[in-house]
């Protein structure tokens, strides 16, 4: 496809799954529940998405992947912690159940799995498309849902990758939450770039637009706190005015989303306004600087998103996107 700035020469989308993803048991009433998972699959196979998708179940994430990001002794103490049945990890907004760490080892494993396959030309882009989320797990605390940093895990292991390894990697956080924890654990590196739009002031707390990296990573992050009630015209004036001009001058070997969905007009945890479009639009402007600056390799992985009509809408404009973008449909 001369001149439309696709990636030539790959496969198409994958989307990675996890075999455990279902067992990780939150609660009837929890918003982070198994359903999220089946509403997504529903709307790509209603849409006609899933046949152009190359499917892959992916397994646990090895030690030293997660160490490369998680101390043994936090690994340790979560594995022990839920084996002894304690219904909460750090906080009670992080509730397990005897499958949760499992979950959490092949959550990190689809988000590793995937990016290996797109660095390694087999596919021209990826949707993990797992739970536990990882975003706001930090180094060696869970919160918000998460137990595992799922985009950092990915990050670090493209960089440690033998065929196909990358050096600069670029994190783009679209869920309605900052990504406390993501933003702490790349903030010092400066080949790491971490930007994310967020509702500000809004869970967890950080995300402020002085907060921009430190030491060697300073000017690696960029924040763009949204007032509640925002909707697509500022989140997008935002990411097309600011976050975009500073991914290209980052320069990525490799993009990864924090695709979370939450910030959609119907969800439940947000007090903003976005609608599938602008995912959609957000995507394929992230496509055209992916296309400019690293042979289009992208990685996306799903964050948050608790309204199931908002979310399984907005999943699937993101993945008809790349698909578009892979030269499908």
């Amino acid at each position: 496809m001369a001149g439309s700035g696709r990636p030539g020469g790959k496969t198409g989308v994958g989307l990675v799954s996890s075999p455990s993803a279902g067992a990780h048991d939150t609660g009837p009433a929890h918003p982070e529940r198994p359903e999220r998972l089946a509403a997504i699959l529903e709307r790509l196979e209603a849409e006609g998405l899933a046949g152009e998708l190359a499917f892959e179940e992916a397994g646990a994430a090895p030690v030293e992947a997660l160490t490369r990001v998680h101390p043994h002794a936090y690994l340790e103490r979560i594995a022990a912690e839920i084996e002894e049945g304690r219904p909460w990890i750090d906080s009670p907004d992080v509730p397990v159940s005897p499958a949760s760490y499992r979950a959490a080892l092949d959550a990190a494993g689809a988000a590793i799995e995937g990016t290996r396959r797109v660095l390694r030309g087999e596919w021209s882009s990826a949707f993990v498309l797992t739970r536990p989320p990882g975003h706001h797990a930090e180094r060696d605390r869970a919160m918000g849902f998460c137990l595992l940093n799922n985009v950092v895990i990915a990050a670090q292991a493209a960089r440690a990758e033998a065929e196909g390894g990358v050096s600069r990697v670029a994190i783009v956080d679209w869920d309605v939450h900052h990504g406390n924890g993501t933003q702490h654990l790349t903030e010092e590196d400066g080949e790491l770039f971490y930007a994310s739009l967020h509702q500000f002031p809004h869970y967890p707390g950080t995300g402020s637009a002085d907060e921009r990296g430190r030491g060697a990573g300073e000017g690696t992050v960029l924040n763009c706190p949204e007032p509640p009630g925002s909707g697509g015209a500022q989140w997008l004036a935002d990411f097309e005015g600011r976050v975009l001009p500073a991914l290209e001058a980052f320069a990525p070997d490799l993009i990864l989303i924090s695709a979370g969905f939450d910030a959609h007009r119907l969800d439940p945890l947000s007090e903003t306004l976005l609608e599938a479009r602008d995912y959609a639009r957000m995507t394929a402007g992230l496509a055209e600087v992916a296309a400019r600056t690293c042979g289009g390799r992208m990685v996306s992985l799903l964050e948050g998103g608790y309204s199931l009509e908002g979310l399984a809408a907005s999943a699937a404009a993101h993945v008809a996107t790349l698909i578009e973008w892979s030269g499908g449909r």
